[in-house]
């Protein structure tokens, strides 16, 4: 699989189902573990920013560490797929701006999510993106699912967050999510491609789907 195709393709036919199953347990649970998921429930991509206390001292909850943490996971995933990509110089135009303005949003993330799980924190993955970096094509694509799916994610899980602050935090980052979306479809389509705004309402997405949809790219490696 050289790049991730559109988000809406994922679920088509259990197209997200077999690429699941398609996954060597063992990674799978490899993944699982390194997100602190167990059975838990998660949350999508660049979820959390805001006045979120330490942990230790905000009485967040179990679920919310989970969520917490698996969020972590996915932003280490963006923040390394944006990173490699800039480092690369291979991109150009507005693309290139793109990744470069994306990249520092999702190490701000990681930041911000590390510094409020400390000690809880789970470790950063090794992960290889083949050639979805170098190659500006397959580098739009991929970003544009990588977003879709964080949106997505996040609206399926947002009704978990149990703690306020928690929450409050994770509405102000949706918005950012939605304008990277935005963004690579506009620059993708070019006014002929993909509508940065396509429908009146998002769909969510359940944490089956997105466990099967990232666990099937094997950009997550041990």
């Amino acid at each position: 699989m050289n790049y991730l195709p559109p988000l809406e393709e994922l679920d088509t036919d259990g197209a997200i189902r077999e690429g699941a199953e398609s996954v060597d347990g063992n990674t799978r649970a490899d993944f699982l573990r390194r997100a602190g998921l167990g059975a838990g429930t998660i949350i999508g991509g660049s979820a959390l920013l805001g006045a979120v206390p330490a942990i230790a001292s905000a009485g967040v909850t179990s679920s919310d560490i989970a969520i917490l943490n698996f969020a972590l996971t996915l932003e280490y995933l963006e923040a390394a797929f944006y990173a490699e990509a800039v480092g690369k110089g291979k991109l150009g135009g507005e693309t290139a701006k793109f990744a470069k303005v994306v990249a520092a949003h999702e190490r701000a993330h990681v930041a911000f999510l590390k510094g409020t799980l400390g000690a809880k924190a789970v470790k950063k993955p090794r992960f290889n993106f083949r050639d979805t970096t170098g190659d500006q094509a397959k580098f739009q694509a991929t970003a544009k699912v990588l977003e879709d799916t964080g949106v997505a994610a996040y609206l399926g899980q947002v009704g978990n967050i149990r703690n306020k602050t928690v929450l409050k935090a994770a509405g102000s980052i949706l918005p950012i999510e939605a304008r990277h979306a935005a963004w690579i479809r506009d620059i993708i389509g070019n006014g002929n491609g993909p509508s940065p705004a396509p429908k009146a309402f998002e769909g969510a997405r359940t944490k089956r789907q997105i466990l099967a949809a990232v666990t099937a790219t094997g950009f997550i490696v041990k």
